[in-house]
């Protein structure tokens, strides 16, 4: 459920803490009474993109996949690195050290379970060096605004190649769509 913080008070004889939240959509009072105690989670609030956005992109890719004789698994990745969001963790970006290998780089490339970007970092090795990889959110996170940079990121570069893309006029209207149900933060 979507809800905002809008206040919190302490009582020191019980010790309890009461915290309030303004529902942003509509919630059945009734079932929540009948519950008793909960299991409540509360994280920030994040806006999904749509799937038709989602459902168009992987169609392009796939396209540009084919035409670039390249598995999607390694488009993904590639457009990721070139358009997608490094993933932090209380601010810091995530790091992994890889050896700086060919096979490391097309292993990295291949992946589907992770998403690396490497680094001008080299440390030295003995035998093999290591190169720095920043660690990439999986499109799946992206919010709206995200998810247009990639899309657009992949339109310029299916048009590059020769691929037909929707019109203009049609991908307005997509991002207009998931930007209404999905705006960016």
């Amino acid at each position: 459920m979507k809800a905002k913080f809008s206040g919190a008070s302490h009582d020191w004889k019980t010790r309890n803490t009461l915290i309030t939240f303004e529902a942003l959509e509509p919630v059945d009072i009734m079932k929540l009474a009948d519950m008793g105690e909960l299991n409540v989670t509360v994280k920030e609030w994040r806006n999904r993109r749509s799937l038709d956005a989602n459902a168009y992109y992987w169609v392009l890719l796939s396209k540009l996949a084919e035409a670039l004789r390249v598995s999607k698994p390694r488009m993904h990745n590639l457009l990721l690195r070139r358009y997608g969001q490094i993933l932090t963790v209380d601010g810091q970006k995530m790091i992994v050290m890889l050896p700086d290998t060919e096979k490391a780089e097309e292993t990295a490339l291949e992946a589907s379970t992770y998403h690396l970007r490497p680094t001008s970092q080299v440390r030295k090795g003995n035998p093999v060096d290591f190169r720095a990889y920043v660690l990439l959110r999986g499109s799946s996170d992206y919010d709206s605004r995200e998810m247009s940079v990639l899309l657009d990121g992949l339109i310029d570069e299916c048009k590059q190649a020769g691929i037909e893309t929707a019109t203009p006029e049609e991908i307005a209207r997509m991002k207009e769509l998931y930007e209404r149900n999905h705006p960016a933060r």
